[in-house]
């Protein structure tokens, strides 16, 4: 295996990779394109690059075959005046080893003639490993000629557009292929065929406005070359560039090359530049509406309630269902918001449904532990405090039977149980406000604890059901994107280019009979 080869090969299962990962969230067109082109260039690669194969396309009239026959130098491609249209493929292979690949091209053994032997190859070695293809006509009504063509214009190196001077402008031409070939111009040419019947003041115009109508396609540097197979005018300039095509060996890869290319654009087309995306930012954003779709926040009040009141045992209500979808649909639309609409309906299928969500919401908080037990010093501090309060009471009695003198003690003890019935009304007060205090600061705790366990298991919710898809969609994105980012082609081949040549002058036979006119203005023929 050449090292060209290698490079094409691993580019192809680049390209193949990506549109496995890929899948049904490409366009079915575009599927259907990067899937041919990858099965296309696997197929050339299996015959290797030894032969360059350039084929003659064109419309019904346009002089393909005999422009075949004058390039190969042979009269074998059908050529006739009342059925001027090419109804099957024929072959000239410079190569008596090409018999592989042209079975591989659908051509049949009957339409080939090789020019590989002592007499045949004689002047010809030039051309050596050239297989020239005669394709049917692209605009044929005859069934079965668009097939032939649009099979065969995909698996071959070089593809030669044969126009003439009437129909170079035709509609089919330039939307039916030309704008189709975008990326593929070092592989392609125009041969301006029956350049004699124009006149020779008009050519140049004439070929400016093939020009023109090529830039409106896409294509910018095709070569335009004219030529007569009548009057063989341009045709050493044809077989000249031919040749040069020949000898330069990575020509034979630069169609596959240029194929795979166009389809890794098309896939760069379908997975845009990378998708600005942090899930945990995301999460943060959608866990308060999830809590609160839940009812978390009032469950945590419950619990806090019934901490500082010593009674009570909240429990979670169902999600509202309509909350949860409408989280759902937030988070869709912020994630899919940079993708095509392929991949946004695969995110939509890959993350849960909201029913699926709001249950393992449910399923989360149920988990979650209420805590309404008071604190474990609360029954102690209040025996306590009932047990100073008692005292209080007693020597408040004490002190007022001493001090109106039905318990006779004297002054000094009644002041002794005044003071000490102070002291324990003021302790059991105490005692009272510090219970209620480290009633109220538990319950500030456990509510706020019933929070954060509750956000916690919301968010591992949400990062599990949506989350966790919309991150490997969004790294499949990025792998397909990388992956046909690999698949471009980094030095792709120069675009063919003329040796310059004037298109006026002795050298071009004056005009036939029968020779046409330029018009003022052409337009694309519907």
């Amino acid at each position: 295996m050449t090292s060209q080869d290698a490079i094409l090969r691993a580019r192809t299962e680049d390209l193949a990779r990506a549109l496995q990962i890929a899948g049904s969230r490409l366009d079915d067109g575009v599927f259907g394109r990067v899937a041919t082109a990858v099965a296309s260039v696997r197929e050339r690669l299996v015959l290797g690059v030894d032969h360059t194969v350039v084929a003659l396309a064109g419309g019904t009239g346009s002089g393909k075959s005999s422009l075949f026959n004058k390039v190969s130098r042979l009269t074998f491609a059908d050529v006739g005046v009342k059925r001027p249209t090419t109804a099957k493929v024929t072959a000239c292979a410079w190569s008596d080893g090409a018999t592989e690949l042209l079975d591989w091209l659908g051509v049949e053994r009957e339409r080939r003639i090789t020019r590989a032997g002592e007499l045949d190859a004689v002047g010809e070695e030039s051309l050596a490993g050239l297989v020239l293809l005669d394709l049917p006509d692209h605009d044929s009504v005859a069934p079965g000629h668009r097939e032939i063509v649009d099979r065969i214009l995909p698996l071959v190196d070089l593809l030669v557009w044969v126009v003439d001077p009437q129909k170079y402008a035709d509609d089919s031409l330039h939307s039916g292929y030309l704008r189709e070939s975008v990326g593929l111009e070092a592989s392609m040419v125009v041969a301006f065929n029956q350049v004699d019947t124009v006149p020779a003041g008009q050519r140049e115009t004439l070929l400016g406005d093939v020009h023109r109508l090529l830039r409106d396609d896409g294509l910018e540097g095709v070569p335009v070359l004219p030529v007569s197979a009548r009057t063989g005018a341009g045709l050493d300039d044809l077989r000249e560039l031919l040749e040069r095509v020949v000898a330069r060996r990575s020509v034979a890869a630069g169609r596959a090359a240029g194929e795979i290319d166009a389809a890794a654009r098309l896939l760069l087309g379908e997975t845009p530049a990378e998708v600005p995306w942090h899930t945990d930012a995301a999460v943060d954003r959608e866990v308060d509406a999830l809590a609160e779709a839940a009812g978390l926040d009032a469950v945590a009040r419950q619990v806090g309630s019934a901490v500082r009141n010593g009674y009570g045992r909240p429990e979670f209500p169902s999600p509202d269902p309509d909350a949860i979808a409408l989280s759902r649909s937030r988070w869709l639309t912020t994630a899919g918001e940079a993708l095509k609409p392929g991949w946004q309906r695969s995110l939509a299928e890959s993350v849960a449904s909201a029913e699926t969500i709001g249950g393992h919401v449910a399923a989360a908080l149920r988990a979650v532990a209420l805590d309404t037990r008071g604190p474990a010093s609360a029954p102690l501090t209040k025996r306590l405090a009932i047990g100073v309060a008692g005292l209080a009471v007693i020597f408040g009695v004490l002190t007022v039977l001493a001090a109106t003198e039905v318990l006779p003690v004297g002054e000094s003890l009644t002041t002794v149980l005044g003071v000490v019935a102070v002291i324990a009304a003021v302790v059991a007060l105490v005692l009272f406000v510090v219970r209620l205090q480290v009633r109220r600061t538990l319950a500030r705790r456990r509510e706020q604890a019933v929070l954060a366990t509750g956000h916690a298991a919301v968010a591992r919710v949400l990062a599990k059901t949506l989350g966790e898809p919309t991150q490997r969609l969004l790294d499949e994105h990025r792998q397909v994107r990388e992956l046909a980012q690999a698949a471009r082609d980094d030095n792709p081949s120069a675009p063919l280019e003329l040796r310059p040549r004037p298109t006026t002058g002795a050298h071009m036979a004056s005009p036939s009979p029968g020779t046409v006119s330029l018009p003022a203005e052409r337009v694309l023929r519907p």
